[in-house]
């Protein structure tokens, strides 16, 4: 997980496709953090997003590198339900306490990818599983 993790660092904001019925999805995001040997990140509970990953958690992460490279991560995505990676997750991010808390009601949702292949694609030429 940690190359995949490194990866999404260096490139900052990536990009997440979802499903919503017949219609794909695509939205840019930039949470992700790695605890307990997972990969994780996080949307709103109030999004479409979540709803979408609800209803289908088939899902592929794509990124860029200023070096050319992309990632292609694709799996199923699988909510935590544990507390402590919403809190870890809104440690790393305090604004997001502004959104995420008991006055808003709106919760943050946290999830990995279950059955993942992750790819680092250069531009020519064949890729390298990151997960093997």
């Amino acid at each position: 997980m940690s190359k995949v993790n490194d990866f999404l660092t260096e490139t900052g904001v990536f990009f997440l496709a979802t499903a919503d019925g017949d219609q794909p999805k695509l939205r840019p995001l930039g949470l992700h953090f790695e605890m307990d040997g997972k990969l994780l990140f996080g949307v709103g509970d109030f999004k479409d997003v979540y709803k979408q990953l609800v209803a289908d958690p088939k899902v592929e992460i794509a990124a860029l590198k200023p070096d050319r490279h992309w990632l292609r991560y694709t799996g199923k995505a699988v909510f935590e339900t544990d507390p402590k990676y919403a809190e870890a997750a809104l440690d790393l991010i305090p604004s997001l306490r502004d959104i995420y808390n008991d006055k808003t009601g709106y919760k943050m949702m946290i999830f990995r990818l279950e059955d993942a292949t992750a790819v680092d694609i250069p531009s020519m030429g064949p890729g390298e599983d990151l997960l093997a």
